[in-house]
């Protein structure tokens, strides 16, 4: 209908008004597209615990969160179905991240030796269950923590129920604040449509102040509130299973006659330009059948509509409805945004059952973030945040075998390597165990313990014994730059006997600069390369592959109490990873990014690109339900059913084969080109830049010319 096309043109337009405010007063952001948009000046600051200048713990937490919510704006826009939008971001106002009074300087020799991020301090990256919160509301949610008051009475658990209830009854305000400031703006407004929305805004939040949401806008924006309150509390994105979560709403609403189709379709679309958090679509039950539903193809529908920054998952199975996965391959073709993704149920759910879970389980774990799955309220995961630079452990094991004694030779290097790796991995999980220990004493996880299954019952913090299940993510970087340089020194020095290891050392030293470094670094980068079928580069990611899981897997205890979970990707982290790396064999020069997450490095494929990246990735999986996303870069070239053919037949044919997830990128070099040297002209250009799509305009021209980089080479 009309009426609800202008509405959402209208919300569009505000929204890169918005963005480009953020851009103007806070600078180049290379994030997520958050919905977040700039607040007032000077209305609130933080409260400090600590002589630092930041804040600590669980009060300290509760009463910055509450502060917040007391004085925080109201927004509600008139074309909008839903209040409110997200404005400050607690965890970055903070000027320290972690608590000193819990130190890991034991650590970090280590840590900067192999340039480890360890994820100490950082925000869990867990799903919640938001059906529990739809179940229960925000009144249910207060039911049950003074239910488990009566239970778990130590002064510990009795202050940990105190904060949680403060943190409800301060949303709960907020939601007040938006009652009333909707009937407020009714009271003044002279159009009667919008005046009639502002008052159903107005009666559908005071609905929500205490009870469980009842009808498909309630539903909608109940969610709307807990990740605003959320994200404002430490950047918590992840999503669920959006279909399913909203389908009994939806069907209940269309047969009582308070909904249709053009309604549900608004308000989907205000929904989802809400804040462009991590939604999953179709998949298995329990039982292995789909749970596509109508409200699946509206909801993408509704995604085409606003065609912004969006980050939607189309899950593939066996049972997969066709039409469903057609119509996302059709958007993606149609509207060049990187949207939608696809995860491939196959082989995550088979591997994550190697982790000793069963099915049913396995099929619940669902993608709902930037390259990761994560079971809804049921586990702690720390996915995407720890990554080890396996690029500078080469570095690190190729200068040590350069200046020793040692006979210079790929075997030798290799077991240097494994030395190193071991002893980063080790670090590594030493600094996550840390993380656990002492992070209720840094930053609890206040808002996620509300929809997580435990941390209420047992009434400590999610982080600390509260979890169902603790599947810690470790995350390996620059596979390719590893495997070609294994691959080159092996070809060139120990079976051509083109150069000796001290040329390529030396050229290696000077950066290529010298006097045939040119050539040197030619002749090396077209050495047998990972991502070509059975060359030495595939077969030492291979080994790569193996040596990483075996050592990740190797620190899970035998009581399945923690086990970490390898996989292999670099977020953006491939331009902060590079600048601690220098020259390396394969032909790389100093400083510059490294690979980016399982693909191979640019221009490996002799022909047939798109194919060969889909084995090269599918093969090189790390098989425990963690991701090695394929990044697929195309050029528009093909007419839109050509391109829809050939992008259907090679995600079906990856996940076949045993990959994980696919990103995808339709950008013309042109265009890209020009929105480099000129980002302002291009406000509506989105890329999705890994795991996640943002505004290219917002992008700093660093990142900007990473996504240059990757079409360029294609």
């Amino acid at each position: 209908m009309k009426i609800y096309d202008d509405k959402i043109n209208a919300l569009k337009k505000r929204k890169l008004e918005q963005t480009q405010e953020k851009i103007r007063l806070e600078g180049l952001l290379d994030e997520d597209d958050y919905g977040r948009i700039v607040p007032p000046t000077g209305l609130w600051n933080i409260i400090p615990n600590h002589p630092d200048g930041s804040f600590y713990g669980f009060e300290a937490w509760t009463d910055n969160f509450c502060s917040l919510m007391d004085t925080h704006p109201v927004y509600i826009d008139p074309d909008d179905a839903f209040a409110a939008r997200w404005m400050y971001f607690m965890s970055k106002m903070r000027p320290n991240k972690w608590n000193p009074d819990y130190p890991y300087d034991h650590l970090k020799n280590d840590f900067d030796k192999y340039d480890i991020i360890p994820g100490i301090g950082d925000d869990a990256h867990f799903a919640p269950d938001y059906e529990m919160g739809l179940k229960l509301g925000w009144g249910g949610l207060l039911e049950k923590i003074n239910h488990y008051k009566k239970i778990n009475i130590s002064k510990e658990q009795i202050d940990f129920y105190t904060y949680h209830e403060r943190a409800i009854r301060s949303i709960q305000g907020w939601i007040e604040r938006h009652v009333e400031k909707g009937l407020e703006m009714a009271g003044k407004e002279s159009d009667p449509v919008r005046k009639q929305n502002l008052i159903d805004i107005a009666e559908v939040n005071k609905n929500l102040v205490t009870d469980a949401p009842k009808t498909f806008r309630e539903a909608c924006q109940w969610i709307i509130w807990y990740h605003l309150a959320s994200r404002t509390y430490n950047r918590d994105g992840a999503g669920g299973q959006i279909d399913t979560l909203l389908q009994p709403f939806y069907e209940n609403d269309i047969k009582s006659g308070l909904l249709n189709d053009d309604m549900a379709v608004y308000y989907l679309a205000c929904f989802l330009i809400n804040d462009p958090i991590y939604w999953q679509l179709g998949g298995p039950d329990d039982d292995g059948n789909d749970v596509t539903s109508k409200i699946s193809f509206l909801i993408l529908e509704a995604a085409d509509k606003i065609n912004t920054s969006l980050n939607i998952t189309i899950r593939v199975h066996e049972n997969l409805n066709q039409e469903l996965f057609d119509k996302a391959v059709g958007y993606l073709v149609k509207n060049k945004n990187g949207w939608p993704r696809f995860s491939g149920d196959k082989a995550l759910v088979k591997g994550f059952m190697k982790n000793g879970f069963d099915k049913p389980l396995a099929i619940r774990r669902i993608a709902v973030g930037c390259n990761w799955m994560s079971l809804p309220g049921m586990e702690y995961t720390l996915n995407d945040l720890v990554k080890i630079n396996m690029a500078k452990v080469f570095e690190v094991s190729y200068n040590e075998l350069n200046n020793s004694l040692i006979k210079k030779n790929s075997y030798n290097l290799w077991n240097l390597f494994s030395a190193h790796l071991a002893n980063a991995v080790k670090a590594t999980v030493e600094g996550m165990k840390h993380h656990l220990k002492y992070q209720k004493y840094n930053e609890p996880e206040l808002l996620l313990n509300l929809l997580s299954h435990g941390p209420i019952e047992k009434g400590c913090d999610v982080s600390d014994g509260g979890a169902m299940h603790y599947n810690l993510a470790i995350d390996g970087a620059g596979l390719a730059i590893v495997a070609d340089s294994f691959a080159t020194l092996e070809q060139r020095v120990e079976q051509e006997q083109r150069l000796s290891w001290d040329r390529i050392r030396d050229a290696v030293a000077d950066n290529f600069t010298g006097q045939d470094g040119e050539y040197l670094r030619t002749l090396l980068q077209n050495s047998q390369r990972y991502g070509q079928s059975g060359s030495l580069g595939e077969k030492w990611a291979i080994k790569t592959r193996d040596l990483f899981v075996d050592l990740v897997r190797s620190q899970s205890d035998t009581d399945m109490k923690y086990i970490f979970i390898p996989g292999f990707f670099s977020w953006a982290n491939t331009v902060g990873f590079g600048k601690n790396v220098g020259a390396t064999p394969n032909g790389r020069k100093a400083r510059a990014p490294i690979s980016h997450g399982a693909n191979p490095n640019p221009g490996f494929a002799i022909d047939d690109a798109s194919l060969s990246l889909a084995k090269t990735i599918a093969l090189i999986q790390p098989g425990y339900g963690n991701t090695a996303p394929m990044q697929w870069e195309l050029d528009p070239s093909l007419a839109d059913s050509e391109q829809s053919k050939l992008i259907g037949a090679v995600i079906k044919a990856h996940f076949e084969m045993g990959g994980t997830l696919i990103n995808v990128n339709i950008m013309d070099k042109e265009t890209v080109l020009k929105a480099h040297e000129n980002p302002e002209l291009y406000p509506e250009l989105v890329v999705r830049i890994t795991g996640f799509t943002a505004y290219f305009s917002m992008l700093s021209p660093e990142f900007r010319q990473l996504v240059v980089d990757r079409i360029l080479e294609n």
